[in-house]
């Protein structure tokens, strides 16, 4: 294991070299297309990529011309594994194949959500960290090809990822031949910001982690060099579109958040020099970082999660950011080009790891974080549904959400209270679909506050949810809900009245809105347009959050 003195040492090595184009690489040059004609028809291809960063980018459309021009379409079949969602190039023109039969284990597409939506695809959603396992024990079935983005490979077969590491290093292991984009946009120096090690099974040894910047493996993937069957060079950044920026909703919550902490800090739960964070992607995780950021009361972050967006930068440009472990970095085209640009400084505060790693129960449990992951609906006994609309439909997946959540120091879960204007509320009765049980979740934040569930019964948490966290416009409505429950339930522990626990969502799909005096709503909801510019945008609460939620439900509402 690498000890933490010698961690800036190693990051900033010098890997640059005249010309990456060794002989073992020109000897393996090929097209996309000569790549694509020898994959099998019957495909099942492990793919780079998370969330999207790193994914392969001109072989999968060579693949799909094939499939295209291909006398007998029908003969083809696709089962794709990636680390999570990945760009149009992969999974878009994947998915308008219609040969896609089966997807694991996390996606945003719209495309790939659509199939999945219609049951035309086999969907398998699940924690992030079990994936692994199941390829690797043959439940899933087994990999014909991994297909990696890289910036070098040697010819003793050290391979250099990207911008991700996800689940690269298991594909690679595990497929039978390995084909390689070697994109040239990444400069040399991105070697050494990885370290690859891969927890051994049913041996019980323990992963020595015990620090977000400690280092236990290497920075390369290494397998045999004869399985790797082809090279094509590539020269494009990811197709991330980036994330919009916090609005006042997401700045509240955010805030909320802040308190909390310094709240745990003055009694004693958390130390003053802080735990790390895991923050999931959106408006409201930016949001969290910039607020640290502008906060003279944080001195120094730490993180270890799966995603690092752009907000990262607000921490290091006010000089907070300590270090961040992570599996992929998520930037906008802009910030793609900073990154690059600043790399030699930056590697002194960045380790990409292996999604088992991450993700990894063990290591979130030892190292002790503070997750903050957000919630698509919260029932007021604080299960959240964090994947599906109205219980049935798709939204992106659990990504690593539970894996964080269930193993946190603290857990923390974050919504707005309503969305559309008013016409969907994040707090229901019950939820339509549960993620996250109330026995993982520990507080749960709306920009309306926050309701700390820690120690309280089932009964005591929904009065603290309703009265803190649901928005004026439902909680009278709750309190009415909640009353009725426990005159008709069958139990006093967790009551419910079961004919009307699901009702607000039969009314949304029957009406168009959550809300019984939906018309009158409507009426409510154009006055505090009208009013909108007689008040500051903090305290405009209805439309704030309304459009909130919009763009997070259809971008990332999940955390990965």
């Amino acid at each position: 294991m690498f000890c933490r003195s010698n961690l800036i040492k190693i990051s900033q090595r010098c890997y640059s070299s005249d010309s990456r184009l060794n002989e073992f690489i020109k000897s393996k040059l090929m097209s996309a297309e000569d790549i694509a004609e020898k994959f099998p028809e019957k495909l099942t291809l492990g793919a780079s990529g998370f969330t999207p960063a790193g994914y392969p980018k001109v072989v999968p459309g060579a693949f799909v011309r094939r499939i295209k021009n291909s006398k007998n379409p029908e003969n083809f079949s696709i089962n794709l594994y990636t680390g999570a969602s990945t760009g149009d190039e992969l999974d878009g023109v994947l998915a308008r194949t219609g040969r896609l039969k089966l997807r694991v284990s996390y996606q945003s597409h719209s495309d790939l959500r659509g199939l999945i939506n219609k049951g035309k695809l086999n969907y398998i959603d699940m924690h992030l960290s079990h994936v692994s396992k199941y390829i690797r024990e043959g439940i899933f079935p087994s990999i014909d090809v991994a297909l990696i983005e890289v910036c070098d490979v040697t010819a003793d077969g050290r391979i250099y990822l990207t911008n991700s590491s996800g689940m690269s290093a298991t594909y690679l292991a595990l497929a039978n031949d390995i084909y390689i984009e070697l994109n040239e946009i990444h400069p040399l120096e991105m070697k050494g910001l990885h370290d690859i090690y891969l927890p051994e099974t049913h041996t019980g040894r323990p992963i020595n982690i015990d620090y977000v910047d400690d280092r236990i493996g290497t920075p390369y993937v290494r397998v045999n060099p004869e399985k790797i069957k082809g090279i094509v060079l590539t020269n494009e950044y990811d197709s991330s579109p980036g994330f919009k920026k916090p609005d006042e909703a997401s700045f509240k919550i955010a805030n909320h958040i802040l308190e909390f902490i310094l709240h745990e800090i003055k009694h004693g739960r958390i130390p003053k020099t802080l735990l790390p964070f895991q923050s999931g992607v959106g408006n409201v995780a930016n949001a969290v970082l910039a607020c640290i950021a502008g906060d003279n009361r944080f001195k120094s972050i730490e993180m270890h999660t799966e995603v690092i967006q752009d907000s990262i930068f607000d921490l290091i440009d006010s000089d907070k950011l300590r270090f961040a472990s992570t599996t992929a970095l998520t930037f906008s085209p802009e910030g793609q080009k900073r990154f690059h640009k600043e790399l030699h400084d930056f590697k002194s505060k960045f380790i990409l790891r292996p999604m088992e790693i991450s993700n990894n129960p063990e290591v979130i449990r030892q190292i002790g974080l503070i997750t903050m992951n957000t919630a698509l609906e919260t029932d007021i006994y604080g299960n959240v549904n964090s994947t599906h609309v109205l219980g049935s439909s798709m939204m992106n997946g659990i990504g690593g959400s539970g894996d964080f959540t269930r193993n946190a120091y603290s857990s923390i879960f974050m919504t707005p209270s309503i969305a559309k204007g008013g016409k969907f509320s994040a707090f229901v009765p019950m939820v339509s679909h549960v993620d996250h049980n109330e026995h993982s979740v520990q507080i749960i934040i709306s920009e309306q506050g926050l309701a700390n569930l820690r120690a309280q019964s089932p009964k005591q948490g929904a009065k603290l949810i309703i009265e803190k966290c649901a928005h004026p416009m439902y909680r009278d409505l709750l309190r009415d809900y909640f009353k009725q429950a426990q005159r008709a339930s069958f139990g006093q522990h967790t009551p419910h009245d079961l004919k009307q626990a699901l009702s607000w969502h039969v009314r949304l799909q029957e009406t168009g809105s959550m809300h019984p005096d939906y018309q009158k709503l409507e009426n409510i909801i154009e006055e505090s347009q009208r009013n909108i510019v007689k008040r500051s945008p903090i305290d405009s609460g209805i439309m704030s959050n309304g459009r909130l939620l919009d763009s997070v439900q259809t971008a990332l509402i999940l955390d990965i």
